[in-house]
């Protein structure tokens, strides 16, 4: 399945929030794949051209987009796993907005208005 989410980053540490991001434990990677995900991206909107621009707000959104077998159950593996509580905790003060690991966290993502038919 595809999920979209998106979330927010604050404006003030969007730097800290893309280094963190460059850092994610291996073992956390092997822990998503682990959990069903086969992909996962995530892209904070804006160019190099727009970073000086104040007009966009700061280009603070961020689109993450993942394959995965099972959301929920994804989610609930990740919940609790120590690598992933620890991760969690580093980047818990970047977010403006935030999407959880809880069940209602599996049915946060947008509605899908129309996919290309195959």
């Amino acid at each position: 399945m595809r999920v979209a989410l998106h979330t927010k980053v604050r404006a003030d540490r969007v730097a800290e929030y893309e280094a963190a991001h460059r850092e994610v434990p291996e073992e956390l990677s092997d822990a998503i794949r682990a959990a069903g995900a086969t992909s996962w991206a995530i892209r904070r909107w804006g160019s190099p051209l727009l970073e000086r621009s104040r007009e966009l707000g700061g280009r603070t959104d961020l689109f993450h987009v993942l394959e995965c077998e099972d959301y929920a159950r994804l989610l609930a593996e990740l919940e609790k796993l120590p690598v992933n509580v620890t991760r969690q905790a580093r980047v818990a003060e970047l977010p403006d907005a935030v999407h959880g690991y809880s069940g209602q966290g599996a049915e946060a993502g947008p509605p899908v208005v129309r996919e290309l038919p195959s």
